[in-house]
Parts: structure tokens; C-alpha cells; sequence
């Protein structure tokens, strides 16, 4: 399943996983503490998501559940990105990374653990 998720989309994404199931009204006071986002601005967002089946929202009190998890969108949107920006080679991908100067040793390390371990 290939999943078309923008920035916002993604921020109330992360508080919906976060909090399991929250109400709209809960997910537009968050919003505006965490991003100074309005009222509408966060319902239509989460009319956004409902629209693409990527959650649920069930009365009363609008309760948003996710029909999608966090797993599901760093995968497709992983993809997105290799095919995007690498040419669908992964191996590309990981060259960038490790030419990455930021990259400490143990990152490194445990970057080998996890190729050994496929």
C-alpha cells in the first residue's frame, strides 16, 4: 500500500499513535500548543486523513483512531525516498549515509550489526 502523507498530515499522525485514540477537540488544543495551529486548521487536517482511510473518527465526541500505523508510513514513505532521490537503489542510500561526517563510530558499529544480521 502506497501511502501519500504531507508534513501536517504527519504531525497529528505522531499525536494520534502517541495517544492511541483522542478526540478532535483533544487533537486541536495539542496542535495549537505544540504548532500554534488554529481550530480549523487541525479539523481539516483530520478530515484530510479520514478522506485518505488513513484514520477513523467515531462518534461521540469525534474519537480519531489510526487505521494505519507509524510502521506502515517510514516504510512506504522510505521507499518514496530511495526511489525519489537514489534511483530505486538502496544501495545508494546507504553510501549518502555513511559519507555522512556526522555518523558517530557507534553509529557505524551498529549499522554493520544490522547488515550482518540480514
Amino acid at each position: 500500500m502506497e501511502i501519500k502523507i504531507f508534513d501536517s498530515e504527519i504531525k497529528i499522525m505522531e499525536l494520534i499513535w502517541e495517544h492511541k485514540e483522542i478526540s478532535a477537540k483533544e487533537l486541536s488544543i495539542i496542535a495549537n500548543d505544540k504548532f500554534g495551529w488554529n481550530k480549523n486548521t487541525t479539523y481539516t487536517v483530520i478530515k484530510k486523513l479520514e478522506a485518505k482511510g488513513y484514520i477513523k473518527r467515531n462518534d461521540p465526541n469525534y474519537i480519531c483512531t489510526p487505521l494505519i500505523s507509524k510502521n506502515q508510513v517510514q516504510s512506504s514513505e522510505t521507499k518514496s525516498l530511495v526511489k525519489r532521490l537514489f534511483g530505486g537503489s538502496k544501495k545508494a542510500l546507504f553510501s549518502a549515509l555513511l559519507e555522512d561526517e556526522s555518523l558517530t563510530q557507534q553509529d557505524i558499529d551498529e549499522l554493520k550489526e544490522l547488515i550482518d544480521k540480514r
